[in-house]
């Protein structure tokens, strides 16, 4: 379930004081973040995507095919790993583990026609958590 707003404010600011007091703890945690591996992926991608443009515009421009067809293998293969790094990274920063099996897609759709009910609930269950935030219980 997501945070909400309030409470992913609530947890920066308690991650950043942390990070103040303990400096090394906080270059732990930054190492172990996995988001922070996909995302030095992708930008090697990206890196390895120019290197490719380069090597298919001087394949063009020089009369050698082979350069320009490895050039395009090699913007192929980066623009695959850039995807797949970006999807696993949101993925993560969104707290997904993995794709829903083809029976899950189902069941949602079905708990959805009852959606009237649930929004209503889904309401209350709100409210009830900002008086309790707020302590007006």
């Amino acid at each position: 379930m997501p945070l909400s707003e309030h409470e992913q404010r609530q947890l920066e600011q308690i991650e950043q004081a942390l990070y103040r007091e303990n400096r090394r703890l906080g270059r732990m945690v930054r190492s172990s973040d996995p988001r922070v591996h996909y995302r030095r992926r992708v930008v090697q991608a990206a890196s390895g995507f120019g290197v490719g443009a380069g090597m298919v515009a001087a394949g063009v421009i020089l009369p050698m095919v082979w350069l320009a067809v490895g050039g395009f293998a090699v913007m192929l293969v980066c623009g695959i790993w850039a995807l797949n790094s970006w999807r696993h990274m949101s993925g993560v920063a969104l707290g997904v583990a993995g794709r829903a099996a083809p029976g899950q897609r189902r069941r949602r759709r079905q708990k959805n026609r009852g959606s009237g009910n649930r929004s209503a609930m889904m309401e209350r269950l709100d409210e009830r958590w900002r008086r309790r935030q707020e302590g007006d219980l």
